[in-house]
């Protein structure tokens, strides 16, 4: 009977655990440098929680003595994060002011992760930054109405270098998080460098890009079509933005291509997850995708949504990760790419690409967007 008893409570210990996959993780701090704060509040910011930088969830209490510790529970997989003192101007640094790398552990069983924090980044003068933007690339609008959401943009537009001198239309990708497209000056932690890119082209093959800044703390919920812990989503809003207000503004005023084939909506991350929902809920206003690192874990509704909606024949979407970004992302997209494929959308319109090694930020999408425009030139 004991016997029964206690293969039955290993049953039901293994059924929680691969029904909600949880690990216990403590986080002890035991060495910071002074800091401008009167009183210290120490929070993680992750992939774990949407990179929150005040996440009170998140929060690491004092234990005094210079020492702060916090246990929580975690899915097992690639855990990424920083320690900030409530914002990313008090992230984490290095001794000298340098920016640090994302820390990252893959948790497998419970465990304690040890920290010693360098420097703050507010503790540092900031380095001056200088616009890098090239000649190519206009400010559109310092405030674009995005009415939708009662809200304003700034917009920026990439014109191809031969643009003002020719008569052509041209193909468009729209973008988000803008600020991290052209110029290090407006980026939070580096630049895509599209512009250089596309600068180096032969000017047969530029076309027009048009970046729309994130919102900053209404990034999430702009670039999430569902309610989540994080907030109301708003992405519905956003995706009519891009295609009833955005694409026949840019139509109106510059000569383009404006059929859904020379017609592309692109981001990363939140931005990945938004321009997949736009080409499901607009096939008829984007034929292409390019879905870079997107984070369908935050919503799995938007699985159900891509089960619902039709796709054109021709509808081309580029599927691109890093190996090391998640432990759930390759995975995550590869389903994705599953359920439109299962709309009969061939392979050749659908790559998987998954990078090997490479994380979840600027540098790896700069790397990333080449063979994506190159694909998406090519049919």
């Amino acid at each position: 009977m004991i016997k029964k008893i206690f293969f039955c409570a290993f049953l039901l210990f293994c059924q929680n655990f691969l029904l909600f996959g949880q690990l216990r993780v403590t986080f002890k701090i035991n060495k910071i440098p002074l800091s401008k704060d009167p009183s210290v509040h120490l929070f993680l910011a992750g992939d774990f929680n949407g990179w929150n930088p005040s996440d009170a969830r998140y929060e690491i209490p004092s234990e005094g003595n210079g020492n702060f510790a916090v246990t929580t529970t975690m899915k097992p997989g690639i855990i990424n994060f920083k320690v900030t003192r409530g914002n990313w101007q008090t992230v984490e640094c290095t001794s000298d002011g340098k920016p640090v790398d994302n820390r990252s552990f893959t948790l497998k069983h419970d465990t304690t992760i040890t920290i010693s924090i360098a420097g703050w980044q507010d503790n540092f003068k900031a380095e001056e930054k200088k616009h890098t933007a090239s000649a190519n690339v206009h400010i559109l609008s310092e405030k674009f109405e995005i009415p939708q959401l009662a809200r304003q943009r700034r917009v920026w537009i990439y014109l191809p270098a031969d643009y003002e001198i020719s008569h052509k239309q041209y193909p468009v990708i729209y973008m988000q998080d803008g600020q991290n497209l052209f110029d290090a000056y407006t980026s939070g932690y580096g630049e895509w460098g599209v512009d250089e890119i596309m600068d180096k082209l032969p000017v047969k093959d530029q076309c027009i890009i048009v970046g729309v800044d994130h919102g900053g703390e209404h990034r999430l919920s702009e670039y999430d079509p569902y309610d989540t812990k994080y907030g109301k989503g708003e992405g519905s809003g956003y995706a009519d933005f891009l295609a009833k207000t955005l694409k026949p503004y840019v139509d109106g005023h510059y000569r383009t291509k404006k059929d859904p084939r020379n017609t592309t909506v692109a981001g990363s991350s939140m931005g990945g997850l938004i321009s997949m929902y736009a080409i499901l809920k607009y096939p008829d206003v984007f034929g292409n995708a390019g879905v870079f690192s997107p984070s369908f874990w935050l919503p799995p509704a938007i699985y159900d949504y891509a089960k619902l909606r039709s796709l054109k024949k021709y509808t081309r979407i580029y599927f691109v990760c890093g190996d090391s970004e998640s432990d759930s992302m390759v995975a995550d997209m590869k389903k994705m790419a599953g359920l439109v494929r299962a709309k009969g959308i061939s392979e050749q319109n659908t790559p998987e690409v998954v990078v090997k090694g490479a994380k979840h930020n600027e540098k790896q999408w700069n790397g990333d967007f080449p063979a994506f425009y190159q694909w998406l030139s090519h049919r």
